[in-house]
């Protein structure tokens, strides 16, 4: 199933997308990653989730990745003496450590860690940001705050505290249960929540030692203002809108998503755009145009991959959710305006040797008749590096290690292939060859460019480069030993 776009579309499975008919449904319509959303669902569940794709895997013969993505701390506010009471504009409004039933002039937060944090000025956001309170004064159990936006508030509503950074852990108990569960049944990458700086993603790093890649849900502005640091622990960002969009005014948002994913490229590590990408799909079958354009946007500022949430996990359409993701990136990248902007957002400094190699492969193909750039992989760095300079012509990812090519699934254009183990570089052109035709981008009266690093199955060595024709008489006659 070769795919006709390079941005790759991530699904996540639920209710409405748990059985083998409708994921393989999934993979059909353009699926190139699945999440598996640990806030939902018992662990059972996505372990039988977990089961499918890999027998889907197994099916298409298309390597599939596998997301896990940990809940983190929730943060709420406590019960209410009659479920629920009303806010004025203006009024005071009190908030107290602990447990007890709130009314109409407190409420109790069980978080002594919020109001460590807290100052004056400080601003708490409830229920989605709809209620908005902002302190007055304040002291390690209380804070005296004035209702800015009022509204109904109700129990264990969430709070966002945008504006400090908060010394809670991006782990809790059960996240750390779930990490271990999840890298154990073999998942792909792992996305943490509630990430505030580098050394929450060293955490993830050091607990999933290896076993799956760390991705970075991007949704505090503290994670934003350290995102450099943060993408040099982590393996790939995600662009989460959802919470971004309540912690942050919601006009910077489009301008926080254009330069996270500009920094994750020009960092090489892959990055996703989610949330509300295609909300109305969920209860319809067609999606709105505002809808459209954003998915458009994201695809035309260079995203690695869009997602879809409750569109394809609960919603009742999610086939044609992905179905029309998969239509809107073919069309977008047919454009010639789309091509104009990816060169614009190549990073102009390559200082290594690796970079410098990656650099010539997209320009060797895209200034002769070259149908694709082949990759020799073992860990996913070689692939990731051409994936970063946007070429023109197609990118074959090939690795003997399969977990890497469920990996390099989320990788912008990547077109995974398992293969041997090569020890001369003569059989791994020949393997690029035969991969090539095999596959369709090419034939025996093609060239190709083959990426490698000598010696092989080291990782990080890119360091050879070479024109090589399709048709293997040619390479042997050619070639010397």
């Amino acid at each position: 199933m070769r795919r006709l776009r390079n941005v790759k579309i991530v699904a996540t499975l639920g209710p409405s997308s748990s059985d083998r008919t409708v994921i393989r449904a999934l993979v059909e319509a353009g699926a190139d990653v699945f999440r598996l959303n640990m806030s939902h669902g018992s662990q059972e569940e996505i372990a039988a989730r977990h089961r499918i794709i890999r027998e889907v895997e197994h099916q298409t013969g298309r390597p599939i990745g596998i997301l896990a993505d940990l809940q983190g701390p929730k943060l709420r506010v406590s019960r209410f003496k009659e479920g629920k009471a009303e806010l004025k504009d203006e009024q005071k409004y009190r908030i107290e450590l602990g447990k007890d039933l709130g009314d109409a002039t407190r409420a109790f937060l069980p978080h002594p860690e919020i109001f460590k944090a807290l100052k004056p000025g400080s601003r708490l956001l409830i229920n989605d940001g709809q209620i908005r309170l902002r302190v007055d004064s304040c002291d390690d159990t209380s804070a005296d705050t004035i209702v800015e936006v009022g509204g109904v508030i109700s129990d264990r509503k969430g709070v966002n505290v945008p504006d400090v950074v908060l010394p809670i852990p991006a782990l809790t108990a059960k996240d750390k249960d779930d990490l271990e569960f999840v890298c154990q049944l073999g998942v792909d990458w792992l996305a943490m929540s509630f990430v505030q700086r580098a050394d929450d993603v060293a955490e993830g790093q050091r607990l999933a030692a290896g076993r799956a890649a760390v991705l970075a849900k991007i949704e505090k502005p503290a994670a934003v203002d350290d995102i450099d640091s943060i993408l040099a622990e982590a393996d790939g960002i995600m662009v989460a809108r959802g919470d971004l969009g309540v912690e942050m005014p919601v006009h910077k948002v489009p301008v926080i998503q254009r330069r996270l994913i500009t920094t994750a490229q020009h960092a090489g590590k892959p990055v996703i755009v989610a949330t509300q990408m295609l909300e109305s799909m969920i209860n319809s079958p067609v999606p709105t145009r505002a809808e459209v354009s954003d998915v458009a946007t994201a695809i035309y500022d260079g995203a690695d991959a869009v997602m879809l949430s409750a569109e394809s996990a609960a919603g009742d359409y999610p086939v044609e959710a992905v179905a029309t993701m998969n239509s809107v990136a073919e069309e977008v990248e047919r454009d010639p305006h789309f091509r104009v902007r990816m060169e614009a957002l190549r990073p102009a400094a390559r200082p290594r040797v690796a970079d410098a190699i990656a650099a010539a492969a997209r320009e060797v193909a895209e200034t002769t008749d070259i149908k694709a750039i082949a990759c020799f992989t073992h860990g996913g760095t070689t692939a990731q590096l051409v994936a970063r300079e946007r070429p023109r012509v197609p990118i074959l990812a090939l690795t003997p290690s399969t977990r890497t090519a469920r990996r390099m699934a989320l990788v912008w254009g990547m077109h995974c292939i398992l293969t041997h183990e090569v020890e001369r570089f003569k059989l791994a052109v020949v393997s690029a060859a035969r991969a090539a035709r095999e596959h369709g981008f090419a034939t025996e009266n093609d060239r190709i460019v083959v990426v490698a690093g000598i010696p092989f199955n080291v990782a990080g060595t890119t360091n050879i480069l070479r024109v090589a024709p399709v048709d293997e008489r040619l390479i042997y006659e050619g070639e010397p030993e």
